[in-house]
């Protein structure tokens, strides 16, 4: 079993795709196992965002992330990460494939719609960074 961070984006949830989102996850196979949703405050972005902080869209990501609420979740399955990463779709829905979230959702490269961690060790400090163990069901 795996556990990831999935989050819907402030795109997303101001274009009424949460419950498109969640149902693409549970169609997966997937189980959220917390969820909840929150504004993030410009120091939590910056703070989660922390590693891409001398690239040139960081300013840009900060604000994007904080012009509005986001749904955070933790998902659990067997291969959790790289499931969920495949149901995104590539970072530019233009790259993406047919049927994917950022393929059939997403407007641009920094507006698409989702976020997911790219790898278990990733995934374990973006759950971390969230969420406590105890506001994750098992």
């Amino acid at each position: 079993m795996q556990r990831t961070l999935a989050i819907v984006k402030p795109d997303g949830v101001a274009s009424g795709l949460i419950g498109e989102v969640v149902k693409r996850i549970e169609q997966e196979g997937l189980r959220i196992v917390a969820m909840r949703m929150e504004h993030l405050t410009r120091s939590k972005a910056e703070g989660f965002y922390y590693v891409h902080r001398s690239r040139p869209f960081f300013n840009s990501l900060v604000e994007f992330m904080t012009s509005g609420p986001c749904v955070l979740m933790v998902l659990d399955g067997p291969e959790a990460i790289p499931r969920w990463r495949a149901l995104m779709g590539a970072t530019d829905p233009q790259k993406a494939a047919p049927g994917t979230i950022r393929r059939d959702m997403a407007t641009g490269i920094e507006r698409n719609v989702v976020h997911g961690s790219d790898a278990p060790d990733t995934a374990s400090y973006e759950v971390n960074y969230f969420f406590t163990g105890t506001q994750i069901s098992s």
